[in-house]
C-alpha cells in the first residue's frame, strides 16, 4: 500500500458576514486543491462567516447563514471526493462554539469545537464562544433540517474526536491550541494520530512570523507527525491584518510555506508527504514509545476513503528554508496589503493624505506607493480580480496600470497644508516626494482660515492670544498650535469629499492618518487634529521602524527625496519660525527620545509594568548612562504625560496593528482613560527607592 498522501492548506481573504464571497472563495480553494491532487483540504478559522464578526456572533442569523453556506458546500460537485474541513460557528444545546465541520461526499464526519479560546491581546473569543468541555469528550449533535435533507443524517458526532481513513488518522487543532502549554497534538500523537491540522486566524505583528513557523515545526519535532497550518489573509473588516503564511511541516522540518503578504484572495499550499517517514521517525524514539503505550485513546470516526497518492506519480516534498523578511520589508508589504483590502471593500475612490514633508506622513505616502507597486505587479501577473477592482475604483473600464505612478495619480491625493509657521524646506520635500510617487498633489495655505477663526474669538472675547515666542502664555501657545492642527483636519475631509468632484471625477476618498505608535502612546497629538482620519496605516509602528522603512523605500522604490526627509529633524511646524528656521522639534516637545518611548511602551504593555516596576527595570538597564534620580525623572514624566493624554486614545484613528504596545483603547489596550496624573503612591515608592540607592552609593564611595 502506498504511504504517500497529498494535503492542502488554504489561505483565504474572507470578510465578516460577506457570505456570498466567502462561499465563492472556499469553493475556489477546494477546486485548486483537487487540481493539485490533494485528498484533504484545510481552510482557515471561521472561514464561512469571517473571523471578525464581533458581536454579530450573538445574532442567530450568523449561525443560520453559516449553515446555509454549509448546505451549498455539501451540494456542490466541487466538494466531492475530497475531505473538506471548514470553519463556522455552531450552536449546540444553546451554547455557541467555534467549530470545524469536516465532511466528505455530502456526509458530515465530525463537528469539532474549539477547546482553548484566545482571550488576550486583540482577541475576545470568550465573549462570543464557550470552550468545549474537555479533551476526548464527545456527544451527538442534531443537524438542522436542511442539512439532514442533504446528508441523510439526523445526528453527527460533536466533540474532540479524530478522523481515520484507510491509511492514516487526522486530528484537529484550532489556532490558540497550538500556543497552549498542553497542546492537543501532543496527546493525539501519542495515540497514533499522524496528521495534525490547524485552522487559524493568526494576526500579523512585526517580527512574529518566524515564531509561528518555529511552533509549527516544533509541534512535530519531538515525536513526529505531519502538521498543516492554514491562515486567513486580509483585514476582515478590522484593525488587525491576517498575513497568510500557510505551512506544512513533517518531523520538525518545513516542507511548504505560502506567501506571507499577497493581494490574491485564494492561495492553496500543497505538499506530498510519506507517512512511512513519520512512522519510522516515531518508532525510533524510545521515550515516545514508552509514553504512547499509556496514552489516552481518542474516539475515531472511521471513513472508507483513501487519501493515498499514486506512488509512481507523486513526488515527495523536500524540506525548505523560509527566511522571514526584515521589519522594513514587512512594513512595505503588510500595511500596503491592508490598505488595498480596505480601499476595495469600502467602495471609495482612493486616499487623501496631508503630506507635511516629515517622516510620518512620508511613511504613509510610501505605504500607498508600495501598495500601487503590489497592485501593478499583480495585474502584470494576470490577476483578473485585482484588475477588476482597480477599474471599479478608478471608474475606468479599460484602464490597466502599468506603472505605480499611473495608479498613484488616480487614487492618491496628497496636500501640503502650510501656514505662516511652515518652512520652505518642508514644502519642497513634500512636493518632491509627491512628484516621485506620482500622487495628485496640492499646496494649500491655511493661514487665512486660521486668521478668520482667531478673528471670531477676538471679536467675542476682545482678546488676541499670542505665541510664547511673542510674549503669550503656555496655554495661549497651545491653543494657537491646536487651531492650526484642527483646521488641517477640517480641510482634509473637505478635500477628500469634494476633491474628485472638483476634478470632474466620481467618488470620494478616505483620509489617511500618520501618527506613529510612540506619539500616540504619549498623546503627542491634538485631539481631532490632522492625526484624526478614517484609517491609519502606520499607527502601530514605532518611529525607529518607520525610519528603517523609509531607508528601504529610498533604494527599492527609487525615492531620493526620502534621504532629505530622514535627515531633517521631526517637527509639527505649529510655532513661529526664528529667522526663517525651525524653532520647534518633536523630541524637544515630547521630553523624551523616540527610542526611549519604544522602551516605555514595551514595558508598559508587554512587560505589564506600572511606574514603580518600570523604574526598577530601567534603573538597571540604563544605570551605566543615568543616575537613579535621572531614570526616576524620565519614568515619572512618561507616566504623567501618559495619564494626562490617555483620553485621546478614545478618539484614536483605527490603525493597522503591528506593535505589541499599541495604546488603542478600543480593542487592544483596555486601560482607563481618566487618571490621577500625580501617581502619588507610585511616585513616592520610586522616590524612596532613589534615596536608598543614592545613600548606598555614597556609602560605597566612603
Amino acid at each position: 500500500m502506498c504511504s504517500h498522501t497529498t494535503l492542502a492548506c488554504c489561505v483565504l481573504n474572507q470578510w465578516a458576514l460577506e457570505f456570498t464571497g466567502n462561499l465563492s472563495r472556499i469553493l475556489h480553494s477546494i477546486e485548486i486543491a483537487k487540481e493539485k491532487g490533494a485528498k484533504y483540504r484545510l481552510g482557515p478559522e471561521l472561514e464561512i462567516c469571517g473571523y471578525g464578526c464581533g458581536d454579530h456572533f450573538f445574532e442567530n442569523d450568523t449561525c443560520l447563514h453559516s449553515f446555509q453556506v454549509l448546505a451549498e458546500l455539501l451540494l456542490s460537485p466541487i466538494t466531492q471526493n475530497i475531505i473538506c474541513d471548514v470553519g463556522m460557528p455552531v450552536m449546540h444545546k444553546n451554547v455557541r462554539y467555534n467549530c470545524r465541520v469536516i465532511f466528505l461526499n455530502r456526509h458530515i464526519l465530525l463537528i469539532r469545537p474549539k477547546l482553548n479560546l484566545c482571550n488576550d491581546g486583540n482577541y475576545r473569543e470568550l465573549r462570543w464562544f464557550s470552550p468545549w468541555r474537555g479533551p476526548r469528550e464527545v456527544e451527538d449533535f442534531i443537524l438542522p433540517k436542511e442539512i439532514q435533507d442533504i446528508t441523510g443524517q439526523v445526528h453527527v458526532l460533536f466533540g474532540d474526536a479524530v478522523i481515520a481513513t484507510q491509511e492514516t488518522c487526522f486530528g484537529t487543532e484550532m489556532c490558540e491550541e497550538l500556543w497552549t502549554p498542553d497542546s492537543p497534538h501532543v496527546h493525539m500523537g501519542l495515540d497514533g494520530i499522524e496528521i495534525f491540522t490547524n485552522s487559524s486566524a493568526s494576526h500579523y505583528a512585526l517580527r512574529k512570523a518566524q515564531s509561528r513557523e518555529e511552533r509549527v515545526c516544533y509541534a512535530t519535532a519531538k515525536s513526529g507527525g505531519v502538521y498543516l497550518f492554514s491562515n486567513l489573509r486580509g483585514c476582515d473588516g478590522e484593525r488587525t491584518y491576517y498575513d497568510g503564511g500557510a505551512m506544512v511541516a513533517v518531523n520538525g522540518e518545513l516542507l511548504a510555506h505560502g506567501a506571507q503578504f499577497a493581494l490574491t484572495d485564494v492561495e492553496v499550499v500543497v505538499a506530498t508527504v510519506d507517512l512511512d517517514e513519520v512512522r519510522s521517525y516515531r518508532s525510533n524514539i524510545t521515550s515516545r514509545n514508552s509514553a504512547a503505550i499509556r496514552a489516552c485513546v481518542y474516539q475515531r470516526v472511521t471513513v472508507d476513503f483513501s487519501v493515498a497518492t499514486d506512488c509512481s506519480l507523486a513526488q515527495i516534498s523536500t524540506p525548505i528554508k523560509w527566511i522571514q523578511p526584515s521589519p522594513a520589508v514587512e512594513i512595505s508589504l503588510g500595511p500596503a496589503c491592508w490598505l488595498w483590502d480596505y480601499l476595495r471593500r469600502s467602495n471609495q475612490a482612493g486616499f487623501f493624505l496631508p503630506l507635511s514633508g516629515g517622516v510620518d506622513s512620508a511613511s504613509t505616502a510610501c505605504v500607498v506607493f508600495s501598495m500601487c507597486h503590489l497592485v501593478c505587479t499583480a495585474v502584470l501577473a494576470g490577476d483578473t480580480q485585482v484588475l477588476a477592482d482597480v477599474r471599479r475604483i478608478v471608474s475606468e473600464e479599460t484602464f490597466t496600470p502599468c506603472e505605480p505612478q499611473d495608479l498613484c495619480n488616480r487614487i492618491f491625493t496628497t496636500c501640503y497644508l502650510g501656514g505662516d509657521n511652515s518652512s520652505r524646506e518642508t514644502r519642497k520635500r513634500a512636493s518632491d516626494l509627491a512628484r516621485q510617487i506620482g500622487s495628485y498633489h496640492m499646496d494649500v495655505d491655511i493661514q487665512a482660515g486660521v486668521s478668520t477663526l482667531l478673528g471670531i474669538f477676538s471679536f467675542v472675547t476682545g482678546k488676541s492670544p499670542q505665541f510664547e515666542a511673542h510674549g503669550g502664555s503656555r496655554r495661549e501657545n497651545q491653543a494657537l498650535q491646536n487651531i492650526q492642527a484642527r483646521l488641517r483636519m477640517v480641510l482634509s475631509y473637505l478635500f477628500a469629499q469634494l476633491g474628485l468632484w472638483a476634478r470632474n471625477r466620481p467618488g470620494g476618498q478616505l483620509v489617511l492618518g500618520s501618527a506613529n505608535v510612540d506619539e500616540s502612546l504619549l498623546g503627542y497629538l491634538t485631539k481631532y487634529d490632522c492625526s484624526s482620519a478614517d484609517i491609519n496605516p502606520i499607527g502601530g509602528i514605532s518611529k525607529m521602524d518607520l525610519r528603517a522603512f523609509l531607508q528601504h523605500c529610498e533604494h527599492t522604490l527609487n525615492l531620493p527625496t526620502l534621504a532629505r526627509i530622514l535627515q531633517a529633524p521631526p517637527t509639527a511646524e505649529l510655532e513661529p519660525l526664528v529667522d526663517g528656521c525651525l524653532a520647534q522639534t518633536d523630541e524637544a516637545d515630547l521630553g523624551v527620545t523616540y527610542e526611549e518611548l519604544s522602551v516605555f511602551g514595551r514595558l508598559r504593555k508587554v512587560a505589564l509594568c506600572g511606574p514603580f516596576s518600570m523604574f526598577l527595570k530601567l534603573v538597571h538597564k540604563w544605570g551605566y548612562l543615568l543616575s537613579p534620580s535621572q531614570v526616576a525623572q524620565k519614568v515619572q514624566y512618561f507616566f504623567r504625560m501618559y495619564a494626562r493624554n490617555r483620553h485621546k486614545m478614545t478618539t484614536l484613528t483605527p490603525a493597522y496593528y503591528a506593535a505589541a504596545y499599541s495604546p488603542d483603547d478600543h480593542r487592544f489596550d483596555l486601560r482607563p482613560f481618566l487618571y490621577d496624573t500625580e501617581w502619588k503612591w507610585q511616585f513616592r515608592c520610586i522616590e524612596q527607592t532613589v534615596e536608598k540607592m543614592e545613600a548606598r552609593a555614597k556609602d560605597g564611595e566612603k
